[in-house]
């Protein structure tokens, strides 16, 4: 994409937290609904996150009021088959927002425990009040990445902006990334996402994040899944940020606690995606690394197979290609044939090329 080059490579949030290709995944719990109502429950659950290997914990900045209407008609009842089917959009929303006025509380909150926080802000008043208590990072939740208006003013801010693309179509993907680089904010990671709660295996089509690498250089993965698989897999596809629901424990009242993770869960699938990370390396192949010493009692080397008095000639009566790889590399095995050694060289030492005279 023509843009492509536009977006950076690198997001520096903090002096300790950088989203790139080169850094380790950035793992974020998403809260959401899941304090229950209740203030002291979700300061425990960011609590809760840290421990348990969290990079960040997300909130969702929205009431009730400001992101639907209280309405009894058919359009405002949830006629899917998702879990919230027959559902009034207010009443479900009235259980899962986190008040506008809890928000300055727990940003206080995570600045004196030293916890990550940033929010999802689904209206221009959620932004204005994300403002004020200075939210390092915006994200843009699927439904929303057709709001152009909330997608400018965020990145106005000049904050990284984190898009999940679960309903979104090519276009909606070009448009906003267009918005952001307009307003001259290139800080952007573009997260694959499936908006079905919880979402199914057959639905997770988890290759759609190399689409997403076409558009842009850092993406990542929000999981709906009730598994550890789908996180994992996006991880070895390229995934740097991970988000994942997250609970207190699973009595909590809360829309989203079907597909939300608890505290031994998240810390299982952080240890998981860690591991996967080791694992994956780096495509640049680290030569110190990899010829070590185990290596070296498995590969070959020359070696001298008969004493050699200095002034005579090395030939193959004399050197062999034998373990363990601690002699002269292979690549000299013809190039020192016809030589002649400048010093005795025993049995079975090392072939060194101080042992020979290359020019007559």
């Amino acid at each position: 994409m023509y843009f492509f080059k536009k977006i950076s490579k690198k997001i520096k949030i903090t002096n300790k937290i950088s989203i790139s290709n080169e850094n380790r995944c950035f793992v974020v719990a998403e809260i959401s609904g899941n304090h229950g109502g209740n203030l002291n429950v979700l300061k425990k659950t960011m609590l809760a996150a840290k421990k348990n290997g969290a990079d960040a914990v997300k909130i969702q900045t929205y009431e009730a009021q400001t992101i639907t209407l209280k309405s009894n008609n058919k359009h405002f009842t949830i006629n899917d088959k998702s879990i919230w089917k027959n559902q009034k959009l207010y009443n479900l929303y009235k259980k899962a927002e986190t008040p506008f006025k809890w928000h300055k509380e727990i940003f206080s909150f995570a600045k004196k425990n030293n916890i990550f926080c940033f929010s999802a802000p689904f209206d221009l008043s959620a932004v204005d009040l994300l403002e004020e208590l200075k939210c390092p990072v915006y994200k843009i939740a699927s439904p929303e990445i057709e709001d152009h208006q909330l997608i400018d003013k965020i990145a106005k801010t000049k904050k990284p902006i984190i898009i999940s693309t679960g309903i979104a179509k090519e276009k909606d993907i070009t448009n906003a990334i267009k918005i952001c680089l307009k307003n001259n904010n290139s800080k952007i990671v573009l997260l694959n996402c499936i908006s079905s709660y919880p979402a199914e295996d057959t639905e997770l089509n988890l290759k759609h994040i190399n689409l997403l690498k076409k558009y842009c250089p850092l993406v990542g993965y929000s999981d709906h899944s009730v598994s550890d698989l789908a996180s994992i897999i996006s991880v070895a596809y390229g995934a740097k940020v991970i988000e994942k629901h997250f609970i207190l424990n699973k009595k909590i009242k809360s829309p989203d606690k079907q597909f939300s993770y608890d505290p031994k869960q998240l810390k299982n699938l952080v240890e998981k995606i860690r591991v996967v990370e080791t694992m994956m390396g780096n495509e640049k192949i680290n030569k110190k690394k990899i010829i070590n010493k185990k290596l070296k009692t498995v590969t070959r080397s020359i070696f001298y197979s008969k004493d050699i008095k200095k002034g005579e000639k090395i030939s193959i009566n004399n050197i062999k290609s034998v373990r363990p790889g601690s002699g002269l590399s292979l690549s000299y095995f013809k190039k020192i044939l016809g030589k002649k050694v400048n010093r005795n060289c025993k049995f079975g030492n090392p072939v060194k090329l101080k042992d020979i005279i290359f020019r007559n």
